[in-house]
């Protein structure tokens, strides 16, 4: 992902030069990657998450997308509970 900092891939961009739709996709992605269970790691808390995202924020996340994320905690629980990985293997 680009970093708004400016240390991101492929490009280099940083803050607005970064369309808001690719600032948007990569606070989600490093929020699922965090809070879902994977083959090399266990599932994080969101609060867990929450706090690495809090930490990036204004460095390699813009700070708008990972505040707006985490003012919706009560519609990501809800999603989280809709979705829930119930995969065995």
């Amino acid at each position: 992902h680009e970093s708004v900092d400016g240390s991101g891939y492929p490009d280099g961009r940083a803050g607005e030069d970064i369309p808001v739709e690719a600032r948007i996709v990569a606070v989600a992605d490093i929020f699922d990657a965090l809070t879902s269970r994977r083959p090399y790691k266990p599932a994080w808390s969101n609060d867990d998450a929450f706090d690495l995202l809090r930490k990036l924020a204004g460095k390699k996340l813009d700070a708008h997308c990972v505040n707006a994320l985490i003012e919706n905690r009560a519609l990501i629980d809800e999603i989280q509970q809709q979705f829930q990985e119930n995969i065995v293997g």
